[in-house]
């Protein structure tokens, strides 16, 4: 062809190196932005479900039931199964009061904080377990009830639950002088341990069933992705709370504990310094635990608690 020597190249082939060169580079950047925008679209993701988790978690924490029936009618069921309102100085219901058998004084009482979903009157099993230990003369069952669960106004939150706790114990200590037990379950292990610390000289022994050690611990145990100790408002570290008490703590481990985890029983359990003794229910889920009114546990937990009369203990 005119103008082209034999065995040259067509022109446009002497400028494709550039051209590749420009054709690589555009794709190397073509990758880089498409990963720049997915990490962009993770981490904003991750925030998003970090700061709804955070406005959100009293709501993964506390499930409260809403009234099953009307006032009346929960007074008239509740006096068909022993129990007659529990109410506090301002004459507002506060839970559940266990009657005693006709002539008998229980010898001491127990108030029974339920776990995070529910209410006090599906805790009727403890009163059954406690309450028939010597045709019921060692115990009278208070089953308390929290702000914002059942009928009971307020708003959940572990320092309106210790308030109400409190309030609670102090109107019992001043009605007579019967020592006061409490039992915590669950979530209600937290208000068991917390008024322990806190009134050590006004409780004279606690029971736990199915506690954790600490809350935060529990969540980061399920969300190990989330930063939940930095998150979390309502802590409820059962370790530090029972470094101010000294008296007996009796504690309940289920073996298959798939929510607070049987590891973290332990670790309370052996965390705590003073009068201990566990049980186990080998087999058992987090709401599984045996709880038939004739098990051996239930006249076991009540000698060790009652047996143990310390001076550091309220006593009657």
């Amino acid at each position: 062809m005119a103008g082209m020597k034999d065995g040259q190249p067509p022109a446009v082939q002497s400028t494709s190196p550039g051209l590749v060169r420009s054709t690589g580079h555009g794709y190397r950047q073509h990758v880089k932005r498409f990963f720049l925008v997915l990490l962009r679209s993770i981490v904003l993701i991750y925030l998003g479900t970090v700061f709804i988790f955070g406005s959100l978690q009293r709501k993964l924490i506390y499930f409260p039931s809403r009234p099953l029936a009307a006032e009346n009618k929960m007074a008239q069921l509740a006096a068909s199964v022993g129990f007659e309102p529990w109410l506090d100085a301002h004459r507002q219901r506060i839970g559940w009061k266990q009657v005693p058998p006709a002539g008998v004084q229980p010898k001491n009482r127990m108030i029974v904080f339920h776990g995070n979903a529910g209410c006090a009157f599906d805790r009727e099993q403890y009163a059954k377990g406690f309450g028939h230990l010597q045709q019921g003369a060692v115990w009278q069952t208070f089953l308390f009830e929290y702000p914002g669960y059942d009928s009971r106004p307020g708003t959940p939150s572990q320092e309106s639950f210790c308030a109400a706790g409190r309030a609670a114990v102090e109107q019992l200590a001043t009605e007579d002088s019967r020592p006061i037990y409490l039992t915590g379950e669950s979530l209600g292990s937290g208000v068991a341990c917390a008024l322990a610390g806190d009134l050590p000289q006004k409780i004279s022994g606690i029971f736990l069933m199915t506690p954790f050690a600490s809350l935060g611990e529990v969540a980061s145990h399920h969300y190990p992705w989330l930063p939940i100790r930095l998150m979390l408002h309502d802590r409820w570290d059962n370790i530090a709370a029972l470094r101010k008490y000294q008296g007996p703590v009796a504690v309940m481990i289920a073996g298959q504990d798939e929510v607070v985890t049987a590891a973290q029983s332990e670790k309370l359990y052996a965390s705590y310094a003073g009068p201990k003794q566990r049980w186990f229910d080998t087999d058992a889920t987090h709401n599984t635990v045996s709880n038939s009114t004739f098990l051996p546990w239930w006249q076991e937990v009540s000698d060790f608690l009652i047996t143990d009369t310390r001076p550091h203990l309220s006593s009657p």
